[in-house]
């Protein structure tokens, strides 16, 4: 059974968040909220944020 989430259900849980969080802390709650499902679809692929940066070869 698929999940259909149309506009009126956004909209729906948008006041919802509004009321709970409050219209000044929502912008951080998104922010973070983004942050925290990059870091889970990275830790699921495998990625991590130290996998861009150069190996450094061990001395001898």
């Amino acid at each position: 059974m698929p999940i259909g989430i149309g506009p009126m259900e956004i909209v729906i849980v948008a006041i919802i968040a509004l009321i709970v969080i409050g219209p000044k802390k929502l912008p951080d709650a998104g922010r973070s909220l983004g942050r925290g499902l990059r870091e889970f679809k990275g830790a699921i692929g495998g990625r991590h944020d130290d996998d861009d940066e150069p190996v450094k070869p061990l001395p001898s």
